[in-house]
């Protein structure tokens, strides 16, 4: 698989949860980041090539959970709690080699699956 798959987007009143996921291929690390209209793409979350290590974004820290079952599992997952209007974006999955909060050092982009959380 050349590109990670997203799954899992859609409308949730504020407050509430998703569950978003990305299907890849291979034993790397894996993130996640979103991008808001006339804003840049930020960095939401990573996880290790095994799951052991992982990092957030200050503004999803104790909401927001990464995860993935071990290293040949090609699904990561990205629990959202607590979800806020401001979390509204198009959400991507990125494929790296590097354990890292900058997408440059990301390789494989899926499409985007979109999130929005209403008031």
């Amino acid at each position: 698989q050349v590109q990670p798959v997203e799954s899992g987007g859609g409308l949730v009143q504020a407050g509430g949860s998703l569950r978003l996921s990305c299907a890849f291929s291979g034993r790397f690390v894996m993130g996640w980041f979103r991008q808001a209209p006339g804003k840049e793409r930020d960095f939401v979350a990573a996880i290790g090539r095994t799951g052991a290590n992982t990092l957030y974004a200050e503004s999803v820290e104790g909401r927001f959970t990464i995860s993935r079952l071990n290293a040949k599992n090609t699904t990561v997952y990205l629990q959202m709690n607590s979800l806020k209007p401001e979390d509204t974006a198009v959400y991507y999955c990125a494929a790296g080699r590097v354990f890292s909060r900058d997408p440059s050092n990301f390789e494989s982009w899926g499409q985007g699956t979109q999130v929005t959380v209403s008031s």
